[in-house]
């Protein structure tokens, strides 16, 4: 069994487990997420996991395709670019703007509590792998983290590591729902809801399936 699949079934990703963390990291954020088709992808948008033999490397950046594609079919083709774009790695790639669920999803890392997810993740031997990618992204993007998550991370016991990786994802959160905010403030002030074009289309989709305000 790949350490992907590991990770879907009762790891980082667990169908079971994490989809309710990125709903509760929803509502958090946006409001409760009375659309059905939302729910649909807080559960498909990691199962590209499955048969994955590395969560951070060639396999696992391409996680994403599985979990759009059937969302495409069965909502939509703007739900499956939102569930594409939720990925970090995949828009750094094709361009654009990272979707609402790609905030969800990290504030959900945020949400989940140390005694869960380190458990979880060292019995699946994703653990490892996370560490060793994160403190290489020290000597790569140092300017990214500050002095004391830097500690954290490159220092600390794995619960420290925990600690350092969370307080950098919260700060990430915090700075796209900013520049989601001003996004909205700035395509209802042009009239651009509804419109394909250059605004973002997490931003257009997601103005009639979410609370909008946060």
């Amino acid at each position: 069994m790949t350490v992907g699949t590991r990770s879907v079934l009762f790891g980082a990703h667990a169908f079971w487990l994490h989809p309710l963390f990125v709903a509760a990291s929803w509502w958090r954020l946006y409001g409760f997420p009375i659309d059905v088709r939302l729910w649909l992808t807080f559960v498909l948008h990691d199962i590209g996991y499955i048969g994955c033999h590395d969560m951070d490397g060639p396999e696992g950046e391409q996680h994403v395709e599985r979990g759009a594609k059937i969302a495409g079919i069965l909502c939509g083709p703007e739900w499956m670019t939102f569930c594409q774009r939720h990925s970090r790695c995949w828009v750094n790639k094709h361009g654009g703007q990272v979707s609402r669920l790609a905030i969800a999803d990290k504030l959900a890392f945020v949400m989940t509590p140390w005694w869960l997810y380190l458990p979880m993740t060292a019995a699946t031997g994703e653990l490892a792998e996370y560490i060793s990618v994160s403190r290489v992204q020290q000597l790569t993007n140092a300017s990214a983290f500050t002095d004391y998550e830097r500690r954290l991370i490159l220092n600390g016991s794995a619960r420290q590591w925990l600690w350092g990786l969370q307080s950098y994802t919260l700060r990430w959160v915090q700075a796209q729902t900013s520049k989601d905010a001003e996004r909205i403030k700035r395509a209802v002030e042009g009239g651009s809801f509804g419109e394909r074009g250059s605004t973002s289309e997490s931003v257009r989709h997601d103005k009639s399936h979410t609370t909008l305000g946060h």
